[in-house]
């Protein structure tokens, strides 16, 4: 490192660079997407854990989806609000590299989660007899801890590397959080192990999990349309349907994010597409379960009445 370069102790996040008037509609249009975020994955939460019919590997899965949801919001939506209402937009490094972490370890857990649920379904419909005996109590609870611990240390494989680097400019991230890319440009040093690195989890944690996403879905719908009554494939392809959608909308926007040629996709319309999986997606996730779901509607009404009849 040359003499005048000097170490970055504080970033600066631009954010959406537009007007004060736009800043205030963006201001409102995002607390009321991170509100809805909040309360529709808090209840479907809420209704997993109080509806003793939801007891199932199924939703046991989906209440840990809407952890990470909320979670995945929350890392990096209050910051980008504040940042709309207020001229001091600087974040200290330490912590900018910590909401690089979180939003990593996040996207990675429910990319595996997604998987899991996949699996979930696909022995549920293709190996009903044996659904008991392989989504057991004692098989859920190691999928779901291994989904986590997963996709923490691969978010903690991308921060090692982050840090291995020197930091000396340009003091400024065109992002309205610290998004992994958008740091990397802090850099003044070489950067393509990095990149490798990030193209090769992408493969493993996107491309690998969406493939074998849609070899069960494959297989699912297969035994669906062998199932000979017409309440039956109804009520396999809602509850099948409604988890392809959340898988579509995810690793859709986050694949042509991370894997489609940069120059395609500007600066302003990375922050656009970051804006699909870091709020959209969350906030239509209980959205696209509760309205798909007779079991989860059901749920809601009986806990609605139990509710009222205290």
């Amino acid at each position: 490192m040359g003499g005048n370069q000097t170490w970055i102790t504080e970033v600066t996040l631009l954010g959406f660079q537009v007007g004060p008037a736009l800043e205030f509609f963006l201001f409102g249009f995002f607390s009321l997407f991170y509100a809805l975020t909040l309360l529709g994955n808090g209840i479907i939460l809420g209704i997993i854990c109080l509806d003793f019919r939801l007891h199932t590997p199924m939703y046991f899965f989906l209440a840990h989806l809407a952890v990470v949801d909320m979670s995945y919001a929350s890392n990096n939506v209050p910051k980008m609000l504040a940042n709309l209402v207020s001229q001091n937009r600087t974040i200290s490094f330490v912590p900018c590299i910590m909401q690089t972490y979180l939003y990593l370890a996040f996207a990675h857990a429910e990319c595996l989660i997604l998987v899991v649920m996949s699996y979930d379904r696909y022995v549920a419909i293709c190996h009903p007899l044996r659904y008991s005996v392989i989504m057991s109590w004692r098989v859920c609870p190691v999928l779901a801890v291994t989904s986590w611990a997963c996709g923490s240390l691969l978010a903690l494989v991308h921060v090692v590397l982050i840090l291995r680097l020197p930091f000396c400019g340009p003091r400024e991230i065109n992002h309205f959080f610290c998004e992994i890319l958008s740091v990397l440009k802090l850099a003044c040093a070489d950067t393509r192990l990095n990149q490798v690195v990030i193209f090769a989890a992408c493969v493993f944690i996107l491309l690998g999990p969406l493939c074998l996403v849609l070899v069960s879905y494959t297989r699912i719908l297969s035994a669906i349309l062998r199932i000979p009554s017409g309440e039956g494939r109804r009520k396999a392809f809602s509850t099948c349907s409604s988890h392809l959608c959340v898988v579509g909308l995810f690793f859709g926007s986050a694949i042509v994010m991370y894997m489609a040629p940069k120059s395609r996709h500007p600066e302003e319309q990375q922050k656009v597409l970051s804006l699909f999986y870091s709020l959209f997606n969350p906030m239509l996730n209980p959205l696209i379960y509760s309205l798909r779901n007779a079991e989860v509607k059901g749920a809601l009404r009986r806990v609605s009445w139990e509710q009222r009849s205290v």
